[in-house]
């Protein structure tokens, strides 16, 4: 008979969740770690089969924002989406979860590609939950993906000749590329993205909420951070993750010096020939927005990311669970409200 049970092996849940092809640190064991370190109650679950085989699994985070108490579970859950009864049995372990940690809702963005079977499915359970689809996102919902089993030469050629272009004045104005799993080098991160900030008129994150995360991967060498410099002046750094298939552009910032030199292009080849030596077939670049939105705010990362020559990857958006339907449409219209004064 399916069983549910929490997870308390870190190799048992990672061996299973790595081996997923669509899986990535969203559901990884040191993700929720760092959400640990924060002080944020976490949930990790495992559906076993008669002989305790593992069929199904998720993690996720209790968000305790003012808007509205829910627990997130960004990248999950992972199944096989074709079995009907697996996925009623998760469903209902999320929402008993969920009602455990006095949560109104739960929000859940799968792992899985938006296709005409994979979109219909948060609605074909509506017969037995309350399902919306959320007013926000959940982690990043449009990607782009480049193959990593195709081989360098191959990559560069379907990148833009800009690309290529800034690639080489890179190489020629001798920029170094170096790399830390210190979590120390955060600290020079954050002062590069605090001014990196002030010019975009974007909030940063905090030191404290990067270093932990950094520090969270980087033991288990799943972290790295990837540092340009020219003359011995930071130009650019990279926050890169390697997790199972997957290599994740994590976070990135630049100087103006940096901008001037095309150093971020040399970062990604770097951290892209490291991620192949690894046995990783994929390196996403996350989020990025429609070609036509040129009014959003991502407009002009997304066409630097798009010079790649990536693929773009629509995963299945944002749903939610309801467990408390007044408390729910309470933080539905102040979401609302945010999506339409924050353009995204």
């Amino acid at each position: 008979m399916l069983h549910f049970i929490t997870a308390t092996d870190k190799a048992t849940w990672d061996a299973f969740v790595a081996s997923r092809p669509e899986a990535n640190f969203l559901q990884s064991w040191d993700f929720y770690e760092f959400h640990t370190s924060r002080g944020k109650a976490i949930v990790r679950r495992l559906a076993l089969d008669d002989g305790d085989h593992i069929l199904a699994a998720y993690a996720g985070v209790v968000e305790t924002a003012r808007r509205g108490r829910h627990l997130a579970i960004a990248g999950g859950p992972l199944l096989d989406w074709h079995d009907d009864t697996l996925k009623t049995a998760i469903f209902k372990d999320m929402r008993d979860q969920g009602i455990a940690h006095h949560c109104a809702f739960v929000r859940f963005r799968p792992q899985a590609p938006l296709s005409e079977l994979s979109s219909a499915l948060p609605s074909s359970l509506t017969s037995v939950f309350h399902i919306r689809k959320s007013p926000m996102y959940l982690s990043v919902e449009y990607a782009g993906l480049l193959d990593l089993s195709l081989s360098e030469e191959e990559i560069l050629a379907n990148a833009s000749q800009g690309f290529r272009r800034k690639l080489r004045k890179a190489e020629k104005e001798h920029i170094s590329v170096e790399t830390s799993t210190d979590p120390a080098i955060v600290d020079t991160f954050y002062e590069l993205e605090v001014a990196h900030a002030r010019r975009q008129g974007f909030v940063p994150f905090s030191r404290d909420f990067l270093k932990k995360q950094f520090t969270a991967f980087a033991k288990n060498d799943e972290a790295k951070m990837y540092i340009a410099r020219k003359d011995g002046e930071i130009l650019a750094m990279n926050f890169m993750i390697f997790y199972g298939p997957e290599a994740s552009y994590h976070y990135g910032v630049s100087s103006p010096l940096g901008t001037r030199y095309s150093a971020a292009p040399l970062l990604h080849l770097s951290a892209m020939r490291d991620a192949r030596a690894r046995g990783i077939f994929r390196y996403n670049l996350w989020g990025i927005v429609a070609p036509d939105a040129t009014r959003h705010r991502f407009y002009g990362v997304s066409e630097f990311k798009r010079s790649f020559g990536c693929s773009e990857y629509l995963y299945i958006p944002a749903h939610d669970l309801v467990l408390r339907p007044l408390s729910y449409q309470k933080t539905r219209l102040i979401e609302l409200i945010r999506k339409h004064l924050r353009k995204v």
